[in-house]
């Protein structure tokens, strides 16, 4: 019996939320485990960051992704695959920058799925915001990685740089090593939000922290504005 998901009812025009939590582990298995637990911690919206791995596999995998964020009324976006994104009805694709452009993948989802994607400058956004994209994952903040191809670590400056030049209502969300203690910081630069990995993987007790982070400088920014 073929499974039935049904949406959480969000639509286009959806407030992207601050906190993503990016999946890991070493297994399918373990992503899911992960997905879970982040779930019942009370994140918001979960990347089902899952590579290597056949497309039925995958297909298989979001199935049950689904079922436990729409359980947790969670939002879930599937790294890379919008065929498998559009047929477990996730509520969007996040697209690398080696992915189809974000034009050419849209004509193929629903209409209210979101499409989210990965810049390292300046120019990066300015082509993403030209092609419409919901949200743009900006990074990394910290170089984690040995890999010579890998972009290079934006850190608190290279946030500043483009967020001084780039005025835009599509919402940019840190990623790449971030910890709790980067949180104010980070958001003083502008950027909006923030996407985690490993920092929650290791302890998802971490989110409640993130969130209460997050929520302190919206609180401190609307009462900037209204003074």
């Amino acid at each position: 019996m073929q499974a039935c998901y049904h949406t959480v009812n969000f639509t286009k025009n959806m407030v992207i939320p601050k906190l993503h939590y990016i999946s890991e582990g070493n297994t399918p298995e373990e992503h899911l485990q992960h997905i879970q637990r982040a779930c019942t911690s009370g994140v918001e919206l979960v990347q089902l960051n899952l590579h290597n791995i056949q497309e039925d596999q995958l297909l298989e995998v979001a199935k049950s992704a689904r079922e436990i964020t729409f359980h947790f009324q969670t939002r879930l976006v599937i790294s890379e695959n919008y065929k498998v994104a559009k047929a477990v009805k996730a509520e969007g694709v996040h697209l690398e920058q080696s992915d189809l452009c974000p034009t050419v993948v849209r004509p193929h989802l629903h209409s209210w799925q979101m499409i989210g994607s990965t810049a390292n400058t300046l120019q990066d956004c300015e082509a993403l915001i030209a092609k419409e994209v919901d949200y743009i994952n900006l990074g990394p903040f910290r170089s984690e990685l040995t890999n010579e191809a890998a972009s290079p670590a934006l850190g608190l400056k290279g946030y500043t740089a483009i967020t001084d030049i780039l005025h835009t209502e599509t919402p940019l969300i840190g990623f790449g090593g971030i910890t709790t203690d980067d949180v104010k910081a980070i958001l003083e630069t502008g950027i909006s939000g923030l996407a985690v990995s490993e920092a929650i993987t290791q302890n998802f007790d971490s989110i409640k922290t993130f969130q209460h982070l997050l929520s302190a400088s919206v609180i401190a920014e609307q009462r900037h504005t209204f003074k």
